[in-house]
């Protein structure tokens, strides 16, 4: 009964999101207001906010570049570049943007380093690169904890837990400790060996967190033009919300989209903003704040993940379908 409950767990999960975004569509929203929303924005618009994508990933890998650099992973800037693109068009359609970890296997190919060891460096540049992002979040909400005062209690646990785990695995005694202990107890025998292999090496050049300081300071720039690209939208439809709030309020809406029970966070992440800004701005139109987010995620997702999809075409020299068992 168990079994037959997680195998349909895992084949629902990913869709929760879209059908609560269709669900509210249906019951909430005129179809027609959301399609003239669409139609109203010029092409301009959309223009100004793709050229934006081109600063955005070079900042990025900059910044993964120096985390890279700190591991002594050598790899030169434009295959890196073109690496992080592959991975973004992965994460782009799998829940929680877990699709990123598909780097790891181009990472291998062409540095030729240990698994583990590139798990843990895909691991920290995306923890740096989100955490970056919950440092906004947690400035917005001191600015609004009299309107959502159970807002800034959440965000303050859950960057405290962030804290507290990252903390606990900067040691390589309690990580290895905690981690060999869930493959002796946890895992079937058949995987143990070659799990406990690739644990060995998470440590190997383990960064100093001293040293991601400034990567951090850096890839939070890439946040900027992801809420700035978005913003464009805003501007597109008239919407009255200033950019200095637009910039503190999204992010959280941004990061209900990493719960992992849509694609890409399509449906948490469009209700989560509309809940925010009809809340604190009651003039804005709920049909335009969903536009507004479902444009954002097409432009800062569904293209960027594209180039990287067109990128990983010309990457021919293994199997793609052993890299995907992985």
């Amino acid at each position: 009964m168990t079994r037959l409950i997680f195998k349909y767990a895992k084949k629902i999960l990913p869709f929760i999101g879209i059908f609560l975004l269709i669900f509210y569509i249906f019951l909430k929203e005129d179809i027609n207001d959301i399609i003239n929303a669409f139609l109203a924005i010029h092409p301009i618009y959309v223009i100004l906010a793709l050229s934006l994508t081109i600063p955005r990933v070079l900042v990025r890998n900059v910044a993964w570049q120096m985390m890279l650099k700190e591991q002594k992973i050598n790899i030169g800037f434009w295959k890196s570049l073109k690496i992080f693109l592959i991975g973004y068009f992965y994460g782009s359609f799998t829940p929680g943007y877990i699709g990123q970890l598909m780097r790891i296997p181009y990472l291998k190919e062409k540095t030729g380093e240990p698994y583990g060891k590139l798990f843990v460096n895909s691991t920290i540049e995306t923890t740096v690169h989100t955490s970056s992002m919950y440092i906004v979040i947690f400035i917005c909400s001191l600015f609004f904890i009299y309107q959502f005062p159970e807002l800034f209690i959440l965000i303050s646990i859950w960057c405290a837990f962030l804290i507290v785990t990252i903390l606990f695995f900067i040691s390589k005694k309690r990580g290895e400790k905690l981690l060999f202990g869930f493959t002796k107890y946890l895992l079937p025998n058949r995987i143990k060996s070659s799990s406990n292999q690739f644990i060995s090496t998470f440590y190997k050049d383990f960064p100093k967190i001293r040293r991601l300081i400034i990567p951090g300071l850096i890839t939070s720039i890439t946040w900027i033009i992801i809420f700035s690209q978005e913003y464009i939208f805003v501007i597109a439809l008239g919407v009255e919300i200033p950019y200095l709030y637009f910039l503190f309020l999204f992010p959280i809406a941004n990061a209900a989209g990493f719960i992992p029970i849509t694609f890409a966070g399509v449906g948490t992440r469009e209700l989560t903003a509309v809940f925010i800004f009809t809340t604190l701005f009651p003039t804005v139109e709920s049909h335009d704040i969903l536009v507004v987010s479902l444009m954002g995620f097409v432009i800062t997702d569904i293209c960027t993940g594209f180039i990287g999809f067109l990128l990983s075409l010309t990457e021919t020299k293994f199997d793609r379908k052993k890299i995907l068992k992985l």
